[in-house]
């Protein structure tokens, strides 16, 4: 689905944070749908009930610069024991006691330097169950001007923003796939040139990704 009927200003902070503040009013039961990986691989639904999954979340955080929304992601480090390497929200495994919006803005300020005072956290979508083994809480903010990060470098190698507008045009939504234990696995990938910089947007990140598109600019 291509973005031509919108205007720029959907694509602004105010602008996303109405389109998410609107789309929880009005189809709540939407907005928290369980989503996941088995989407692209229904090989992968009956393992749902039969796996155990590590909870976990992530934060999906907007900020403005020049009256556009950028959102900020991540690229983990080499040595982490999942993902590594990938590029990634802010996030992680969700500590107990602890809410799925409490873990995002945590792991924020613990990776990246973002303080839970810089950021208005809107809401958390519904569930994406992720290949790797993780239940995933997907939590929808906006931050309060630019941020100044802070990397830790124990878990991450590098940080950049992606424009929203391109995140959420489905048309650089590219499905791939790759042979694992002797099956054909789905994902999607969605290729940012970064001023000469390739990221690779692909698997749990970029799932996740189109899911937010679909439930926030779909049809």
């Amino acid at each position: 689905m291509t973005l031509a009927h919108l205007e720029s200003s959907d694509f602004s902070v105010a602008g996303f944070r109405e389109r998410v503040s609107q789309r929880f009013a009005s189809r709540a039961d939407v907005m928290a749908a369980v989503g996941g990986d088995h989407a692209l691989n229904p090989d992968y639904a009956p393992e749902l009930s039969e796996r155990t999954f590590k909870p976990a979340s992530v934060l999906i955080c907007a900020f403005e610069r020049d009256g556009e929304a950028w959102v900020l992601l991540t690229k983990r480090t080499d040595h982490l024991s999942s993902h590594r390497g990938q590029v990634a929200f802010p996030g992680g495994k969700i500590d107990d006691g602890e809410t799925p919006i409490e873990t995002a803005l945590r792991e924020a300020e613990e990776e990246v330097g973002l303080r839970e005072a810089d950021i208005e956290v809107l809401g958390a979508m519904g569930k994406y169950y992720s290949g790797s083994g993780y239940l995933i809480h997907p939590v929808l903010a906006i931050g309060r001007g630019w941020p100044e990060l802070n990397l830790s470098p124990d878990e991450v190698a590098d940080a950049f923003f992606v424009p929203l507008a391109f995140l959420m045009n489905a048309d650089n939504h590219i499905k791939e796939s790759r042979e694992f234990k002797g099956n054909e696995r789905f994902f999607y990938a969605i290729p940012y040139d970064d001023d000469g910089t390739e990221r690779n947007i692909w698997g749990v990140t970029a799932g996740i990704i189109h899911t937010v598109q679909e439930r926030l600019y779909g049809g």
